[in-house]
């Protein structure tokens, strides 16, 4: 057991890899919570393809140096969450609304600046469906960096976005800047959907944002043991991923996503007290 656990880490790129699938799985899971809990799926998958006119600029001003589209994505993916809730109050819209408009532009803009390009597949396949085994040592700081920045603020603002979370009316009654504390939230989604998107790509990011906070969701009853499970499960998830894609040689960013989703198939038929499975127990 001890060679087949050691024999992928005697290879650097697997743990630049491993360490970046950690700390996204971990990322993805705290912002995932809130999340789950406020219904913002479709606000995150939206975001996570929005992003790509930015990759695609960077792509165009330096090759396909990790860097710079990070910086070009990050810059993007904060623009557009700023921009959906701009226009959400602005033209007095529903949020998925203004959601679905800009996702839809930012997306056909992205899929236009591709189109340009002569030879764009190797690199920008790498980006739609992630490539953790690239990771650089540049890019795992970076991820380290705004991973732990991420984390930083949940921390920071945990009460805060508790209330708004549950209890908006509160929110309003103890005077919290909600309208602020929304705004900060869509950009930390943003730089997560950033951070982790050479780790499983634009094509699946949705699921490490939703499927671990989903899982814990199911497991837990409060919000500090839910985001802790989840955290768990995307760490978890990560790790047992790329093992399974240096031995089966499958993606790796389809394997973390396959695990990930195991897991919940697992925990949804039998958890207590509210897998299928055990209900059906507990109706009989």
């Amino acid at each position: 057991m001890l060679p087949f656990l050691l024999e992928p880490l005697s290879y650097p790129f697997m743990v630049r890899g491993m360490a970046a699938a950690v700390i996204v799985g971990i990322v993805c899971a705290l912002i995932g919570s809130y999340i789950v809990l406020r219904g913002m799926a479709f606000f995150g998958d939206a975001l996570a393809h929005a992003i790509l006119p930015g990759v695609a600029i960077g792509y165009l001003v330096s090759g396909s140096a990790s860097a710079s589209l990070f910086w070009w994505g990050l810059v993007t993916a904060i623009l557009t969450a700023l921009g959906i809730g701009a226009i959400s109050k602005g033209a007095q819209l529903k949020e998925d609304t203004a959601i679905g408009i800009v996702f839809a532009g930012m997306f056909a803009l992205g899929i236009a600046l591709i189109s340009t390009m002569r030879s764009y597949t190797v690199d920008l396949v790498h980006f739609l469906f992630g490539n953790v085994l690239g990771v650089t040592p540049g890019s795992l700081l970076l991820t380290a960096i705004f991973g732990g920045l991420v984390v930083l603020i949940i921390v920071a603002f945990y009460k805060e976005f508790l209330v708004i979370s549950f209890d908006p009316v509160l929110a309003e009654t103890l005077r919290l800047p909600t309208e602020a504390l929304h705004y900060l939230l869509l950009i930390l989604i943003a730089v997560t959907i950033v951070v982790s998107l050479q780790t499983v790509g634009v094509a699946l990011m949705l699921a490490m944002l939703v499927t671990p906070a989903a899982t814990a969701y199911l497991l837990t009853r409060r919000l500090p043991a839910m985001m802790a499970v989840a955290a768990l499960i995307g760490a978890v998830s990560g790790v047992v991923g790329l093992y399974l894609s240096y031995y089966i040689s499958i993606a790796s960013g389809a394997a973390i996503v396959l695990v990930c989703t195991g897991i919940f198939l697992v925990v949804a038929l039998f958890a207590p007290p509210r897998g299928w499975v055990w209900r059906l127990r507990t109706a009989g």
